[in-house]
């Protein structure tokens, strides 16, 4: 396997250019063109800076640009859990991220710079990948690049694709659709987030984060095939995925489900952005025979973002009591889907 890793050193100050070091498989006509590709993706790739810190959690992750006013797709994860999101650009230039929208299911997310006119990848034109084609993942590996250094760059190949069938700790991964599985060491802290494209840098992937193979507990690298993340990408950022409660024209049921017919009580609203934290749940509810638990976030209802309790409580006024509830909650540092069934 090839790498293509990133470091330089000017006088006092270190940076990072990228290195090629080939397995001697390619030929110097390849090297040229794998070393012209990364440096043409390098101005697409952002740096992500937000929670962790504690108990081994890295606080950065990987995404790139997506549209030319500062769109941003990257994975959903608990480094997004902040009230502060730091983007830094390849340029070194610094913004706060916010979040637009995010598809738990899919496990990943859109964030948002105010800037404009910026180097991207277009979704419409990303690739597909077939087993054996040559590869850069392209990432802040270790989160080495802190300012205007390159993102690392490994090459690889496409070794298979097949569906995910992973874990993370005791729970599956939410995502179980397509992935390419990758000859490349894509798994590591930081890369999470980051674009995989063809040997010329087509955009092709998104980098999963670090998981653990189902059936043997190996760790996996792999990447989530643009396509499969299009249509849900396109929707957060044309406004689909906003709480409905937010438009005073929609139709309200007139008998709608509530927290207490679910028999879930959250944290008490004591700020106008109280976290929808569930406090306790009571016996032999909905909830309870659904498996929700004390302390569990609700992120999404119906595939609607909850950002607040107040989010969660108007939400759930506008959903009949005879129809289902989807609910994603965060447990720890796992997503887990719940169905509540209608009454």
């Amino acid at each position: 396997m090839s790498l293509l890793f990133a470091k330089r050193l000017p006088l006092l100050k270190p940076l990072l250019i990228v290195t090629l070091i080939l397995s001697g498989l390619a030929t110097s006509s390849q090297a040229d063109d794998l070393a012209l590709a990364s440096n043409t993706v390098q101005s697409k790739m952002v740096k992500i800076y937000g929670a962790g810190g504690l108990k081994g959690l890295e606080a950065y992750q990987s995404g790139f640009l997506i549209s030319g006013d500062g769109h941003i797709l990257t994975v959903w994860s608990y480094v997004l859990d902040t009230d502060y999101i730091t983007i830094v650009l390849d340029d070194g230039r610094k913004f706060e991220g916010k979040i637009v929208g995010a598809d738990p299911r899919l496990e990943m997310a859109v964030l948002k710079i105010d800037s404009q006119e910026l180097d991207h990848f277009s979704l419409s034109k990303s690739i597909v990948l077939q087993p054996g084609a040559r590869i850069l993942t392209i990432s802040n590996l270790f989160g080495v690049a802190t300012g205007n250094e390159p993102c690392s760059v490994l090459h690889g190949i496409v070794a298979a694709t097949t569906s995910l069938n992973a874990r993370r700790g005791a729970f599956k991964s939410p995502y179980q659709g397509p992935i390419y599985v990758l000859d490349a060491i894509s798994n590591n802290p930081g890369a999470a987030g980051g674009a995989l494209t063809d040997s010329y840098g087509n955009l092709a992937g998104l980098l999963g984060k670090e998981l653990r193979n189902a059936q043997n507990g190996t760790w996996l690298n792999y990447a989530l095939p643009i396509a499969q993340l299009t249509t849900a990408v396109e929707d957060i950022i044309a406004g689909r995925t906003r709480p409905r409660s937010f438009d005073e024209t929609v139709n309200r049921p007139d008998n709608p489900h509530t927290l207490k017919s679910l028999g879930i009580r959250m944290v008490p609203d004591v700020l106008a952005k109280t976290p929808p934290f569930v406090d306790s749940i009571t016996r032999k509810s909905v909830a309870e025979q659904k498996g929700i638990q004390p302390d569990d976030l609700i992120l999404y209802l119906n595939n609607r973002r909850i950002d607040s309790l107040n989010t969660l409580i108007n939400e759930i006024a506008l959903i009949d009591k005879i129809d289902d509830i989807t609910v994603v909650i965060q447990r720890d540092n796992n997503l887990i889907d719940i169905i509540l069934p209608g009454q």
